[in-house]
């Protein structure tokens, strides 16, 4: 699966994200695919990390 790119400019420089960890970093889960037990984990696991982050 190809798996675009997006670039950030930033004051320190340019990176490049993945767009779902560029989603992710905005708090936006992407679902793209039907929902079994090996996705309902990798969904449970960023709203895990994400309520970690920012309470």
């Amino acid at each position: 699966m190809l798996v675009p790119i997006v670039i950030e400019t930033t004051n320190r420089g340019e990176r490049a994200y993945d767009i779902y960890s560029r989603l992710l970093k905005d708090r936006i889960i992407f679902l793209g695919a039907p929902i079994d037990d090996i996705f309902a984990n990798l969904i449970i696991a960023q709203l895990l990390f994400l309520e970690a982050e920012d309470p």
